[in-house]
């Protein structure tokens, strides 16, 4: 049973990982080399999607990763397994105090509705961004070690 739960929750937590490194590193970049309003109808579209699923994937993560702390609290590697927990309840906080407003603003976005600093809104959402990224990489990694 736990072996099961430590797979699952490395890859549910690893493909969170890769959906939003590439986020940072691939999509919005992708985004900014369009012509004139596609880089703000793509970054609201994004938002109105991955806004929609982000937050049951982080918490699912988060939930997910308590169960293997618990459940494997006698087994070697529980306390990277609650560091990883730690890191993705910061994740969390981060998402919440300081992405999601600005998500929440930038999916209604339309060239004709937007905000003189819209890019500017952005260009913080993605420095927020490349930090949490950074706090989920070093979660997952922390559970990797976990198994070894």
């Amino acid at each position: 049973m736990l072996s099961t739960l430590q797979a699952v929750t490395t890859v549910i937590v690893g493909l969170m990982v890769g959906v939003e490194f590439s986020v940072a590193f691939v999509m919005n970049r992708i985004f900014s080399a369009l012509p004139e309003d596609s880089d703000l109808l793509a970054r609201a579209h994004g938002g109105r999607m991955l806004g929609a699923l982000m937050p049951f994937w982080y918490i699912g993560s988060l939930v997910l990763v308590a169960l293997w702390a618990i459940t494997g609290r006698d087994h070697e590697g529980t306390g990277l397994v609650i560091t990883a927990g730690g890191l993705l309840a910061l994740s969390v906080v981060m998402s919440l105090l300081l992405l999601v407003p600005i998500n929440n603003r930038g999916k209604t976005w339309t060239p004709e509705n937007r905000p003189a600093d819209w890019k500017e809104q952005s260009n913080r959402w993605d420095r927020y961004h490349y930090v949490r990224v950074a706090v989920i990489v070093a979660a997952f990694a922390a559970l990797v070690a976990a198994l070894v």
